[in-house]
C-alpha cells in the first residue's frame, strides 16, 4: 500500500518537519525512551482522495467532545514510540487520524494503525481551543528540556513572570525576540491528567510555551519547527544562566530598560 505522503509534497514536507524536530529532541537529550509528544493539525493539506480513504482502525473514543475539530486531520506521534525512531521513520512511528462528525471519536487512516500518544485527549483539547479562537497555530510539542526542568526544582523559579520569564529573557536578546510571550508556569500535576490539560489550556491564553513543574514543557506555534524554536531559545537562556552560576557569579542579565527597548523596537507583545 502506498504512503499517504506519496505525490503530496506539501503534506510530506510537514511530516518531514516533525521528523526533523524529533531528531533534534533526541540529539539534545530531551526525549529519553518514548518521552515527549508531537501533534500537528494537517487539515489544510488534505485532499478529496484523503477524505475518502477508508479507516484502518476501529472507531476510538477521544474521551471528550471537541466541537471545533469536526472533520479535522492530525499527524500524531505514536504511543510508546521513540523520537529517535520517528526521526527516521515518521509513518511507522506516527499516524494520520480523522476526527469524526461526533467530535468525540477518531479513526486512523494512514499509513499504519499506530495508536496515537496516550496524551492525545490533552493535545486535541489544546487544538480545539486554538481553533475556537481562530488561532493560526497548528502544532503542539511536549518535551523534556533538561536545564528548564532543573530550574523548576527551585521554588524561586516557579514565580509567575517575575522570576523565570524575565530571567530567561534577560540572558540573551534572542529569547525575548523569539519567545515574546514568555514562559508560563504550571505547578506539578499528574502527567496525562485532566487537571494538567485544563491548566495548560488556561495558561496558553497568555503564553505560547508553558512549563510543567518537574516534568517538561508544552509549546504551540504555527508549525512544529517554530514551536521547537521557542523551547530551544528558552533552554539556551537556562544554559547561559547555569553556566554563569557554575563560573561562580550571578549573571547581570539585560536590564528592564533594555528589554523594554527591545519590545518597542521589535513590536513585541510584552
Amino acid at each position: 500500500m502506498k504512503s499517504i505522503l506519496e505525490n503530496r509534497p506539501a503534506l510530506a514536507k510537514e511530516v518531514n518537519k516533525v521528523a526533523e524536530v524529533a531528531g533534534y529532541l533526541w540529539q539534545k537529550g530531551w526525549a529519553e525512551r518514548n518521552g515527549g509528544n508531537i501533534t500537528v493539525n494537517i487539515t489544510e493539506f488534505v485532499d478529496d482522495e484523503i477524505r475518502q480513504m477508508e479507516p484502518i482502525s476501529e472507531v476510538r473514543a477521544i474521551g471528550v467532545t471537541l466541537p471545533y475539530l469536526k472533520g479535522c486531520y492530525f499527524y500524531c506521534k505514536g504511543t510508546n514510540k521513540r523520537m529517535r525512531d520517528l526521526a527516521r521513520w515518521p509513518m511507522e512511528n506516527g499516524s494520520v487520524i480523522r476526527i469524526l462528525d461526533d467530535c468525540a471519536s477518531y479513526v486512523i487512516i494512514a499509513d499504519q494503525p499506530v495508536a496515537p500518544t496516550s496524551e492525545l485527549p490533552s493535545h486535541l483539547s489544546v487544538h480545539n481551543d486554538l481553533l475556537s479562537k481562530n488561532s493560526p497555530y497548528k502544532a503542539s510539542v511536549h518535551t523534556h528540556p533538561i536545564e528548564l526542568i532543573a530550574m523548576t526544582h527551585c521554588q524561586k523559579f516557579l514565580e509567575k513572570d517575575v522570576a523565570t520569564t524575565n530571567l530567561l529573557w534577560s540572558m540573551i536578546p534572542e529569547t525575548k525576540a523569539f519567545c515574546p510571550r514568555g514562559l508560563g508556569i504550571i505547578p506539578y500535576k499528574l502527567p496525562s491528567s485532566v487537571e494538567l490539560a485544563e491548566a495548560t489550556i488556561k495558561e496558553l491564553q497568555d503564553y505560547d510555551v508553558v512549563m510543567w513543574e518537574k516534568h517538561g514543557v508544552f509549546a504551540v506555534d504555527c508549525d512544529v519547527m517554530q514551536a521547537f524554536d521557542q523551547i530551544d531559545v528558552l533552554n539556551k537562556s537556562a544554559l547561559i544562566y547555569i553556566a554563569a552560576k557554575n563560573m561562580g557569579f550571578e549573571p547581570d542579565g539585560m536590564s528592564q530598560e533594555q528589554m523594554k527597548e527591545m519590545s518597542v523596537a521589535f513590536n513585541l507583545p510584552k
